[in-house]
């Protein structure tokens, strides 16, 4: 390029400047922009993730009923109740709920008005949280009931009766004060589910394995299964937790060491890294406990829930415990139970101090409290031996 006079025209220092000047700040500006608008993003993205999780948080929580009434009942006999004896030790009373109101519940029965606990576990979590010990309460179990504070305000009066009807005249506050006063253990937390709950849980960890050593067809039940090796869904589970006359000698203390053996699988299923390690397994199933309980105010809070969780996670499947209470048939009507003393108040005493509970194969013939040392001599045992299962237990053998 020349200029008028014919002289080459270059770029020169001032202009060359002026347009190295310009470019280098159009990509300043660029990159500031660009900066910006990632930081934009950046901060969006977090927004959302947190207004998602605070909304998860908050929907899980908000699926938990909070016993309320249970909580003001309790408190009015406070004066009454067992003063726990040692510290960061936990007793939580899961009670199984056989009511026919609630969505999908009523296929389950007629509804007879009342509502009843169909299964109850105290549940003992030891201060270390290196064991836990379920122990279940038979439902036909002869106890004293005392008076409680019955749906239309009235109060019952004191009663000796099957171990269910607290729950049916006066509901968790009832039950828990029967339990405190049966055991001398103070109940700190409690939570109860209902059929649907159950079996919404089940199917969240996409079923759960149990052994049968025959076929299963049980019309009162809804239970039809092969023998051997068997993945239960929901309703499946429900139907073989609940299942007594087709299943095992018929009895309530025969269907509650399947419960038992059934909550060990579901144990392990739970602890298990394709649950707690995969959202898309875990979600689900927190959506269907929360939705499935009702629980002490304290516990009906997902970060209640998840501080109580927090404590069993490590728990090895070994040491999670579970047998039924000392039992034998009640001496004035073989279909009722009645404790079977010392050996009742030997594990009621041992749950109180927080001691060791040890627990053999049901077919062993050892008595509680004894073991047999070499010579076939019985010999003190350094703790009570009580017919049960553990979480580790294999299901088949």
């Amino acid at each position: 390029m020349t200029d008028t006079a014919g002289k080459p025209v270059g770029p020169g220092p001032g202009r060359g400047a002026a347009a190295s000047a310009t470019g280098d700040g159009l990509i300043r500006r660029r990159r500031r922009r660009c900066l910006r608008n990632c930081a934009l993003g950046a901060a969006v993205v977090l927004v959302v993730a947190a207004g998602a999780g605070w909304a998860v948080y908050t929907k899980l929580s908000g699926n938990i009923t909070a016993d309320e009434a249970a909580a003001a009942e309790l408190a009015r006999y406070e004066r009454e109740r067992p003063t726990a004896l040692v510290r960061d030790a936990q007793n939580i009373l899961l009670i199984g709920s056989d009511t026919r109101a609630g969505d999908g519940n009523g296929k389950y029965g007629k509804d007879l008005g009342t509502e009843r606990s169909d299964t109850t576990i105290l549940l003992h979590l030891a201060a270390d949280r290196g064991s836990a010990t379920a122990v279940s309460l038979p439902r036909d179990l002869m106890v004293d009931v005392p008076s409680c504070l019955q749906e239309d305000g009235r109060r019952s009066d004191p009663v000796f009766a099957m171990f269910n009807h607290a729950f049916q005249v006066g509901g968790s506050a009832c039950t828990i004060r029967t339990v405190e006063k049966l055991t001398g253990i103070r109940v700190d937390h409690h939570m109860v589910v209902d059929f649907s709950g159950f079996k919404e849980m089940v199917d969240a960890v996409d079923g759960v394995e149990v052994c049968l050593k025959e076929p299963v067809d049980d019309k009162a039940a809804k239970l039809r299964l092969p023998a051997g090796r068997v993945t239960l869904d929901g309703e499946q589970a429900l139907g073989y937790v609940r299942a007594r006359k087709s299943l095992g000698n018929g009895s309530d203390t025969d269907r509650m060491g399947r419960q038992q053996r059934f909550l060990g699988a579901l144990v392990n299923k739970v602890q298990s890294n394709d649950v707690l390690l995969n959202p898309v397994k875990l979600y689900p199933l927190l959506d269907a406990a929360t939705s499935a309980l009702t629980t002490d105010p304290e516990l009906a809070t997902l970060r209640g829930l998840y501080q109580l969780a927090r404590g069993l996670r490590d728990i090895p499947t070994e040491q999670v415990r579970f047998l039924t209470v000392p039992r034998e048939s009640y001496l004035y009507n073989a279909n009722r139970d009645q404790l079977v003393e010392p050996e009742a108040e030997k594990l009621f005493a041992r749950l109180r101090a927080d001691r060791p509970v040890a627990v053999r194969p049901e077919n062993s013939q050892n008595v509680p409290g004894r073991d047999t040392g070499s010579g076939g001599q019985d010999a003190p045992s350094p703790a009570p031996t009580f017919p049960g299962y553990t979480a580790a237990d294999p299901t088949c053998e």
